[in-house]
């Protein structure tokens, strides 16, 4: 009888764990990812130049480049700029914005990634996937997975608490982005993979019932895993549908009519997961988010980040424009104006009781 399986794409490194920034030269030579050394290295202006100081002796062969921001263009050059270096590796050492950057170019050039995260601030770090500013808003770009990801929770407690804090909504709205993905299921037929909703749905589970936080270790690491599963399951569905549904639709609106006012991305995928939660009738489930929420101190209602409910509605109004093609509660209600308005304040006082 054919035994029947499949490749799973997945990093070749995980290395999570306090102190692990220290032995990153050894990783990369131990796994043969680059035992020549020679590496491009991609760093922000800020933080990067510190941890540029403290790595650059571990790393002789290195090639450092700052990166400006994170943008299509800034991909470009930065792809442009490492292209004749003739790397074994590139290095994404940063946020989310360094590592997108750093993904993207080192698609371009044909070179494996290494992601070093710097926060937890979404689940990008370890996604098939580059989300970077262009001139039409924000783009996705499909690129590989990184081969290794390092993330050292020493470097983790000293980012601000709020980019640390943001990943937490990014992880507990997979729970939203599966539900989602099975209502597609049921309604229109759509294929589930059911290895990637488990691994999403779980990287949730585990991040929304953790009784720590952000100065817990043990939470830090359920956290940081959490996140890397979810890159990995959107590896395994080929796509970002075990990860995003109405909670990310709700977030890109914020972006697009309100990109100077936008809260992190982790913030806003909570708080409309929580929503769209409610939405589909899931009260139980929908209170544990925001019970959740409320305790890392993660926004569940707009006026915590700074909109109004006009604002809100407006956003979930045009939440499935975002997302041409995707099926989720929101497209399955298609609810007018006065009846978002009607379902946010429904939502609203079960919140505030």
């Amino acid at each position: 009888m054919p035994v029947l399986t499949r490749l799973i794409p997945s990093p070749v490194v995980v290395d999570i764990r306090a102190g692990a920034l220290d032995d990153l030269a050894m990783v990369l030579a131990d796994q043969r990812i680059s035992s020549s050394g020679k590496l491009a290295v991609a760093i922000s202006g800020g933080s990067g130049a510190a941890l540029r100081k403290r790595l650059a002796p571990a790393l002789p062969g290195a090639t450092w480049y700052e990166v400006g921001g994170g943008t299509l263009d800034d991909a470009i050059k930065l792809a442009d700029a490492m292209k004749s270096g003739h790397y074994d590796a590139v290095v994404g050492l940063g946020g989310g914005k360094i590592i997108d950057c750093a993904k993207f170019a080192a698609a371009r050039i044909g070179l494996p990634l290494v992601a070093v995260a710097t926060n937890l601030s979404h689940d990008g770090l370890c996604s098939p996937v580059a989300t970077l500013d262009n001139d039409a808003g924000r783009g996705s770009y499909g690129v590989p997975n990184p081969i290794a990801v390092v993330i050292d929770l020493d470097v983790i407690r000293q980012a601000p608490g709020r980019y640390v804090r943001s990943g937490i909504g990014d992880a507990i709205s997979n729970i939203s982005a599966v539900a989602d993905w099975e209502l597609a299921n049921r309604v229109r037929g759509e294929d589930i993979d059911g290895l990637a909703a488990a691994l999403a749905r779980q990287a949730g589970e585990a991040v929304l019932r953790h009784p720590g936080n952000v100065d817990d270790d043990g939470f830090l690491q359920v956290l940081a895993e959490g996140l890397v599963l979810t890159g990995i399951s959107m590896s395994v569905a080929g796509d970002s549908r075990p990860a995003s549904g109405a909670c990310h639709e709700i977030n890109h609106a914020f972006d697009l009519l309100y990109p100077k006012r936008a809260a992190p991305h982790g913030e806003q995928c909570g708080l409309g997961a929580a929503f769209a939660m409610h939405l589909r009738g899931a009260r139980e489930e929908s209170a544990l988010m925001v019970e959740a929420l409320r305790r890392h101190d993660l926004p569940v209602l707009p006026g915590d980040i700074g909109f109004t409910e006009d604002e809100f509605v407006r956003a979930v109004e045009f939440a499935p424009q975002t997302r041409p093609g995707r099926f989720t509660i929101l497209e399955h209600l298609a609810l007018t104006t006065d009846q978002i308005r009607d379902a946010y304040a429904d939502y609203a006082e079960t919140v505030s009781r």
